[in-house]
This record gives structure tokens, sequence and C-alpha cells, in this order.
């Protein structure tokens, strides 16, 4: 088997994102994807270090990847509408990339810096949205984690086939996303009221 021309660590992170969001991230393999690209497993080594350092490129390849599309949705959008639209890209993102996003939390090194900065990006850009509404700063990290913990339960939920009624599922996301932002604004009249 010869090697292909152009190899290089983007065609290879590419390349194992395609089997992972077929197969999922278990089932990749140094020999799997040396297969998929035609060449043998030692020339990888000169790409990527190991399964795990390909892993690690893959899970922030995932979230750079998911903060791009967030970004892009939240351009010119302000409040409730800026919430709406970054929770469809993140959902539209792991409908798309299942494999991808289940790597972003399966990092085998979650200490490095450059992992933590790409995850930093996305929480930071909710806050962002979230400042619109003039909470209390610890409010807001309150709801950066319920909606974080609303777009990562329901699409891993769906991912797993756990959703069997047969209901729209897109309905469902409409309904939970409504709930959780009326429940930002009932914060914010609270939040004002104490302040008079």
């Amino acid at each position: 088997m010869s090697p292909r021309a152009g190899l290089d660590a983007d065609r290879i992170v590419s390349k194992a994102t395609e089997i992972i969001d077929m197969n999922g991230v278990d089932k990749l393999t140094l020999g799997i994807l040396a297969s998929e690209l035609n060449v043998r497993t030692p020339s990888l080594y000169n790409h990527v270090k190991s399964l795990d350092g390909l892993k690690q490129a893959l899970a922030i390849q995932g979230l750079n990847k998911l903060y791009q599309q967030m970004q892009k949705a939240a351009i010119g959008r302000s409040g409730d509408t800026a919430i709406r639209e970054i929770s469809e890209a993140y959902l539209c993102f792991v409908r798309s990339h299942p494999g991808l996003y289940e790597a972003t939390f399966r990092a085998p090194e979650p200490e490095d810096s450059n992992l933590q900065q790409a995850q930093d990006q996305i929480v930071e850009l909710v806050v962002l949205v979230m400042r619109e509404y003039d909470l209390s700063h610890d409010t807001v990290l309150h709801l950066v984690r319920g909606l974080r913990s609303i777009l990562h339960g329901f699409t891993s939920i769906e991912q797993m086939g756990g959703f069997g009624l047969p209901l729209d599922l897109d309905q469902s996301f409409t309904i939970l996303l409504d709930t959780y932002i009326k429940g930002i604004h009932l914060l914010k009249k609270e939040q004002g009221s104490r302040v008079e």
C-alpha cells in the first residue's frame, strides 16, 4: 500500500471525524484510520503522536467547530432570539457531528490549555448573550450552566434514541427553550423588585 499524496494532520483529523461521526469514538483505531486513508499505520505517526493524541485533537476541533457555529448564529442577535439561535446551532452541530460532539467530552488530557481555551470560548459566548438581561454575575453563570445542561441533556438523549414517544422532537426542543427563557424573565423581574 503506497502512501497517498498530501497526507497531513488536517487530513487525518478530517478522516477521523468522518469515522467517529459514523461509528462513534470508541470505534476509532489507527489501523482503521490508516486503511481509510490508504496508508500504512506507521505513516500516521509522522503527523499524530498516538491514538490519544488524535482523540485530543478531535476534542479541540469539535469544540472549535461548535463555537464557530454558535458564534455565527449569535451575530446580529440579542436576548431571547440569540438564545434560541445559539441553541439551534448547538442542536444542529450535534445532529451533524454526533461522534465529534462525543469526542469533546472524551478528551484524554482534560487539563490541556488548548482544550480549556476551546471550552472557555463557548462559555464566554453564552455569558455575552446573557448580559443582555442585566442580571447579577452569579445569576448569569447559573443560567449558563442551566442552558448547557438543557442542550447537552436533550442532544445526548436524542443521540441515544431515548425519546420514544411519537412526538415531534423539534417542538419539544422549542417548548424547552421557551420555558427556559420565561424563567430568565422571571429571574430578571425578581432581581429588579429586590433592588427597588
